[in-house]
């Protein structure tokens, strides 16, 4: 979420004052709420703990109704912006998933897991579909192979998603083990390619080796998030491998 207002505060033009310093006053919160965790660990009270998730839920919140304005001023043609509408929407979405997720930890929810391993990827899959379109669109346009490359990896991130939507709709008939588990696996392959991509691009936008509008923190971001979908996946497949034992 820090990272996101700091992406934002940079998007809004010069005279855009009043919008910069409400994203850089999302920076200042999220880093208060980093060092506060820091002193955090599993023998926490799990009292302080639910607080502590009671705190970032707001703040959450209010983060997320400060990216949907800022996508409706650019919409309605009220404000231009270099803020990519998709990327707006893309940033206010992780928002929500965040503090829902915030909301149900709280309330002790659990979704079965069939549903969980189907609904987290139908919604990484459009996160990594995103990504994808956001590469190929701030890549430099003489840098035609990398901007084919991101193009491809949008293309099949868009057709993995239709089918974890159809999946998703064939629910709850489709909910078996052997689907999931081809899912994932499926899954699996394109998440570690486009994170392999990401990383390479990351390593050359540090280095200054290719041309882009991408700050090498955003690169960074967006590999972060892929490494993290695959961690997500890994943990559904041990489970449905503990559940073909039982």
């Amino acid at each position: 979420m820090k990272e996101h207002a700091f992406f934002l505060s940079l998007g809004f033009t010069a005279d855009q004052t009043e919008l910069i310093q409400e994203a850089k006053s999302f920076i200042i919160v999220f880093e208060r709420i980093e060092e506060q965790i820091s002193g955090y660990d599993e023998k926490t009270d799990p009292e302080v703990i639910r607080q502590l998730n009671i705190q970032v839920y707001q703040q959450v919140s209010y983060i997320w109704a400060f990216k949907r304005k800022v996508l409706g001023l650019i919409l309605s043609c009220k404000i231009i912006s270099n803020n990519i509408p998709l990327l707006v929407d893309h940033t206010s979405r992780e928002a929500y998933y965040f503090a829902k997720r915030l909301k149900e930890l709280n309330e002790g929810i659990l979704i079965p897991l069939p549903e969980a391993i189907i609904k987290e990827n139908v919604f990484f899959l459009k996160i990594m579909a995103d990504h994808s379109k956001f590469i190929g669109h701030l890549l430099d346009p003489s840098e035609r192979k990398l901007v084919d490359q991101a193009r491809d990896f949008s293309h099949d991130f868009d057709q993995l998603l239709f089918q974890a939507q159809d999946l998703d709709h064939m629910r709850p008939q489709s909910e078996t083990i052997p689907l999931l588990d081809q899912f994932l696996d499926q899954n699996r392959v394109s998440v570690v390619a486009l994170r392999d991509f990401k990383k390479t691009a990351r390593d050359l936008i540090e280095a200054c080796r290719i041309k882009s509008n991408i700050p090498p923190l955003l690169a960074d971001h967006v590999y972060r998030e892929a490494d993290h979908f695959l961690h997500i996946i890994d943990a559904f497949d041990a489970h449905l491998t503990a559940q073909k034992k039982s």
